[in-house]
């Protein structure tokens, strides 16, 4: 094997390495409760993963064992995977990059306007016949039961200086303007404002009710996303630098690989 093919097949290895990244941020975002309900973008991110590990593979097999023509199948493979890789990355920034939050006084958590995020995910999660079973999925699970369970709140200033997640803030309390009491993380009483918000006559002490129904669930979901998608997103980001700088040393080593079998070819008289 060649000096080039060496380099090759070292970098291809990297390039192994690299879409471990890729394919640990499609399974962790898999594994959070909204992007399981919701079911966006976590199975293509595996799959892009899953891709290039096999292409990476490729490449390792072409350059070890002197195969140029699965070597230039790599190049051109690898080539379209980082497309679409840098293609996902500049979506998901752009649909994630308005944010929803806004500060309540005298709260350690924000509160979000569906209106503040972006139209794509703002359409693609409020749809009708989408949200009833988004609706469905965040009813049958903890999200806010577990909310009172492991974190049992002795008076209303504990509760107020809790950093909540999006989704518990949208979904497992009724909003501020609301002017509704604290009992516990999910029975609110008397209403002082009950006309403030449409999301006020929405809330229900129902376990199986909360704020599931309220716009600002919605936009507590959308808000969740948007932090799970930013934080995927840096991984993603490290993998696409590491493997674009793999790919265009690979197509130099590959270009080097192809003089030396010339040169090769040369001394032993083929050409």
């Amino acid at each position: 094997m060649g000096v080039s093919n060496k380099i090759t097949a070292v970098l291809n290895f990297v390039g192994l390495l690299c879409s471990v990244p890729i394919i640990g941020a499609g399974i962790w975002l898999a594994s959070k409760q909204d992007n399981e309900c919701v079911e966006l973008a976590r199975w293509p991110v595996i799959i892009l993963g899953v891709l290039i590990l096999l292409v990476s593979l490729a490449g390792f097999v072409g350059a070890y064992w002197n195969r140029q023509g699965l070597l230039a199948a790599y190049l051109f493979c690898m080539a379209v995977l980082i497309v679409l890789l840098l293609i996902f990355l500049v979506f998901a920034f752009v649909v994630t990059r308005p944010d929803g939050s806004y500060p309540i006084p005298g709260r350690a958590y924000s509160e979000y306007r569906l209106y503040g995020f972006s139209s794509w995910l703002r359409h693609y999660v409020t749809d009708s016949d989408r949200w009833d079973h988004i609706r469905s999925c965040l009813t049958a699970s903890d999200v806010c039961q577990k909310l009172g369970r492991d974190q049992p709140y002795l008076t209303a200033d504990q509760y107020f200086q809790t950093h909540l997640s999006p989704l518990q803030s949208g979904c497992c309390k009724p909003p501020t303007v609301c002017g509704y009491g604290y009992v516990n993380p999910t029975m609110w009483i008397n209403p002082s404002n009950p006309m403030a918000d449409a999301d006020c006559s929405a809330w229900s002490n129902d376990q199986s009710q909360l704020c599931y129904g309220c716009t600002s669930c919605k936009a507590g979901l959308l808000g969740n996303l948007r932090q799970e998608w930013r934080k995927a997103n840096i991984a993603l980001i490290v993998a696409a630098v590491a493997l674009i700088w793999v790919y265009i040393i690979g197509c130099s080593a590959y270009k080097n690989a192809q003089t030396e079998e010339l040169f090769r070819r040369y001394k032993e008289g083929f050409v």
